[in-house]
């Protein structure tokens, strides 16, 4: 067993915190009182997370898309459909959360306008690591609309999970399935309506400064000027 001692500051401070949060929310407050539960000094606090309970949230965000990962290793998606895959990801995702209030105090603080763009960024990274997990291997815009859509979907049920009480979140199961399948339903329209000849070229239109993996830009050639 490893010695919490020896564990990185930033680590030990995010597993002091976390009882904390629960009170008080991902503000200073719980930062200070998670810097005297470890015994660190405020400085060598600040080094290891400049902005404070901002950086722990953002942080235990990211362990849970680990736990994820690390709890995908045991699921037979082999076997199952591309849709009862992401589904067993979502759920082995909200099943990685120790408390419900943690999550719900972190998307009130990234619901913030200051805060709102990381925490976009939070949960696109969540469905990156969902498909990564399942091979995709998409470029171009399927890249990005898996990606986005997934965010959507998995956003959608975060919220709804942080308020089902029904027993073994029989009801956030339910409800990401019916997500699920709208999603579904759109992918069959979109494939239909890729057969006329008018969607290419609005696609093609649409998608032109867009950059997946893969790919290359006019923005990428030499001599063009970064428009960003």
């Amino acid at each position: 067993m490893i010695d919490p001692s020896e564990q990185p500051l930033k680590t030990r401070l995010l597993q002091a915190i976390t009882p904390h949060v629960i009170f008080d929310g991902w503000g200073p407050e719980s930062f200070a009182m998670a810097v005297a539960d470890c015994g660190a000094s405020l400085e060598d606090a600040n080094a290891a997370c400049p902005r404070g309970a901002i950086d722990l949230a953002a942080e235990f965000h990211r362990l849970g898309d680990q736990k994820m990962l690390d709890a995908a290793k045991d699921l037979p998606l082999s076997e199952m459909r591309i849709r009862e895959r992401v589904a067993a990801l979502v759920l082995a995702r909200l099943d990685a959360v120790q408390d419900k209030e943690l999550v719900r105090r972190g998307s009130s603080l990234f619901a913030l306008p200051n805060h709102a763009t990381e925490g976009a960024g939070l949960i696109w990274g969540t469905a990156d690591a969902i498909w990564t997990a399942l091979g995709d291997t998409s470029q171009d815009g399927n890249w990005y609309s898996k990606r986005a859509v997934l965010s959507g979907v998995y956003g959608s049920t975060v919220l709804f999970w942080l308020g089902d009480e029904s027993e073994d979140i029989l009801a956030t199961r339910e409800f990401l399935d019916r997500r699920i399948e709208n999603v579904m339903q759109f992918e069959k329209a979109k494939a239909a309506a890729q057969k006329l000849p008018i969607f290419g070229a609005l696609i093609s239109n649409v998608m032109s400064g867009i950059k997946a993996p893969g790919t290359t830009t006019r923005d990428d050639l030499p001599g063009s000027i970064n428009r960003t």
